[in-house]
């Protein structure tokens, strides 16, 4: 079991005294024909294994791990002296010093790797955030945010430094940034939402702000009056709309026929705040964007078009995994490889296994949103092979993240085992979308 799982430290160890896990294998094989008729379930460990087990602890122990490692169970092996696995160890000129050397390297080559990543975390400076906001030189104060194509890679990160400041303002309980009147938000809702509604209303109280929360029983979006007349009022009232919509040319309208910024909550076409969230969410976990792989299993959605279009703008690579027939839109495929400069920012693929392949990050969203509960039965079969579970999981690595936007269908897109795994950030994300969203709000409202 340790000779083929080809990137463990047990392997690592083998290969480097030249004892190759191929051939422990083969040699495993000649020694051990198989049974017939033998059960697998609820075997117990031979007395061999118990000793190795047991002995493994203690080495973990010795070496002051929080693991035990592969190659701590290989030392066990090998120190217990009389198991053909043993025997085969010492056959091939693998001896206790030698792989004690070898352990004590990973070991110090694990320590290089962990403080490497504390180097890599993401850093904010608080001043330098706050003079963002103070000073425009983002050039964002009275701008709309429909689309991710709105924003630049500057603007980008820029907006990461400000929901650090918002994230470290509300975690310490200091003053980061807040309006000295009052500023509000007009927030429309023809979707209903948990996250976008709790983190829009309780940012801007954050920030000093109020808000006036409109539902379809208070406004009817080019039904009960026309989008552009809802536009010309709330200009003349609030200081900025925010636009939770089924169809993307309503904030287009909004955006067109008022002189404040407009928001993009969610559309058919673009997610853009969910981006910015999941962004800062990575950043905290993996100290950058540029140069790290994310895999989308699912449906070409609105929430994939923003994940292009925003990945391609800060140097990721976005490989996206569909049923035939669910593929996101070709025009969002081409702007976002025209923004990287590169065809390969943008893998396309009807292989989940292929897009999960040594990706840093896996992300899924639900199989059938709002407004597409009558294509519910056809879309189930379609995305039957797309669940995210354990299994694909295991094509990344232990470091790998999970992303999903929520609310998630458990058992559908996502296994339990996975959304409440340890490699799940799905919270983090709930978390990060105050930050994200207070940090728009602060930048395209103004001080």
């Amino acid at each position: 079991g340790l000779a083929s799982v080809k990137s463990s430290g047990a392997v690592k160890a083998l290969d480097a005294l030249g004892a190759h896990a191929e051939t422990i294998i083969r040699q495993i094989e000649l020694h051990t024909p198989h049974s017939a008729n033998v059960e697998g379930a609820n075997v117990e460990l031979g007395l061999d294994s118990q000793y190795c087990v047991r002995r493994a602890e203690e080495i973990r122990q010795e070496y002051k791990s929080e693991f035990v490692k592969s190659e701590y169970l290989l030392l066990a092996i090998l120190e217990e002296g009389k198991s053909l696995a043993s025997h085969i160890l010492k056959v091939m000129d693998v001896n206790a010093d030698r792989l004690k050397e070898e352990i004590v390297k990973l070991q110090n080559h694990d320590e290089d790797n962990i403080a490497s990543e504390s180097e890599a975390k993401f850093e904010f400076n608080a001043t330098e955030a706050l003079d963002l906001i103070l000073t425009d030189s983002l050039k964002l104060r009275g701008t709309s945010l429909l689309s991710m194509t709105d924003l630049t890679k500057e603007q980008i990160m820029g907006i990461m430094q400000v929901a650090a400041l918002m994230d470290h303002s509300k975690k310490t309980r200091e003053s980061g940034f807040s309006w000295n009147y009052p500023r509000s938000l007009a927030m429309i809702f023809e979707k209903p939402s948990l996250r976008t509604r709790v983190t829009f209303d309780l940012g801007m109280q954050l920030l000093g702000g109020t808000t006036t929360i409109l539902g379809p029983a208070e406004i009817g979006l080019g039904s009960r009056e026309s989008v552009p007349d809802v536009a010309r009022n709330l200009e003349r009232w609030v200081d900025a709309v925010m636009a939770r919509v089924f169809e993307h040319k309503v904030l287009v309208e909004l955006r067109d026929n008022c002189s404040i910024p407009v928001i993009n909550a969610l559309s058919d076409l673009e997610h853009p705040c969910q981006i910015l969230a999941d962004f800062y969410a990575i950043l905290c976990k993996k100290g950058k964007l540029e140069g790290l792989k994310l895999a989308w299993v699912g449906d070409g959605n609105n929430v994939l078009h923003s994940l292009m279009l925003g990945g391609a703008a800060v140097g990721m690579t976005v490989s996206a995994a569909f049923p035939v027939g669910y593929e996101p839109d070709p025009e969002v495929i081409a702007k976002a490889r025209e923004i990287a400069g590169r065809e390969d920012a943008i893998v396309l693929t009807n292989d989940p296994k292929v897009a999960a392949a040594d990706a840093d990050i896996v992300y899924t969203d639900v199989w059938t949103s709002m407004g597409q509960e009558k294509e519910m039965i056809a879309r189930v079969h379609a995305f039957r092979a797309f669940q995210v579970n354990e299994d694909l999981m295991k094509l990344t690595s232990p470091e790998s993240l999970f992303m999903h936007c929520l609310p998630a269908h458990r058992g559908d897109e996502v296994t339990d085992g996975v959304l409440d795994g340890p490699q799940s950030i799905v919270f983090d994300q709930a978390e990060a979308r105050l930050y994200a969203q207070q940090a728009v709000l602060a930048l395209t409202i103004g001080p």
